[in-house]
């Protein structure tokens, strides 16, 4: 993680201190696949930790291609498999999106650009990080590749990856929580 993002996280970490719960929206092109795949990932973990009024979670798109449908069949298939129910309905990032959550989680370069591009403040851009700061250290990827054109093991990858990187998450911002 680069040093802009650490202190982007460091602050989040430190305003957070003083309210609950902390706000993640979690963003990708369509709301299809990745976004709502970490949102039901990170929903599984705080409710696994009972840590569920510290927390509110959602998704969105930056695109506006498939607002009101349920996240891609495939995805919702393997999330299942581990036993991770995805219900959520698609809709696109707004600018109200800025100013309620904490941090933005976007899951690429273009992700991010398309977040940075909307921003309606600088203090917005503090909010947006990329998923890949919470990747694990060992990990070969700086972003979470988009599984829409590949087979079953693109979006087994990206489960991987959003697992590993939401449970690093949670920890990350779990000690400041309900405190």
């Amino acid at each position: 993680m680069d040093k802009a993002t650490r202190l982007k996280i460091e602050k989040i970490i430190r305003a957070q201190r003083d309210s609950s719960p902390l706000r993640v929206l979690f963003v990708c092109l369509g709301n299809i696949c990745r976004s709502p795949a970490a949102e039901g990932i990170m929903r599984s973990i705080i409710e696994n930790r009972n840590s569920q009024s510290d927390w509110e979670i959602d998704s969105a798109g930056t695109g506006g291609y498939h607002i009101g449908e349920l996240p891609d069949r495939r995805m919702r298939l393997h999330a299942r498999n581990r036993g991770i129910e995805l219900s959520h309905r698609c809709r696109q990032v707004s600018l109200e999106d800025f100013s309620h959550f904490d941090i933005i989680i976007g899951m690429d370069a273009s992700n991010m650009a398309n977040l940075k591009s909307i921003a309606p403040t600088d203090k917005s851009l503090d909010k947006l990080v990329p998923m890949s700061a919470f990747f694990s250290s060992e990990d070969r990827y700086d972003h979470v590749p988009d599984p829409y054109y590949d087979g079953a093991e693109g979006f087994e990858l990206v489960l991987d990856l959003l697992q590993d990187a939401c449970t690093n998450l949670f920890n990350t911002f779990q000690p400041s929580l309900g405190q």
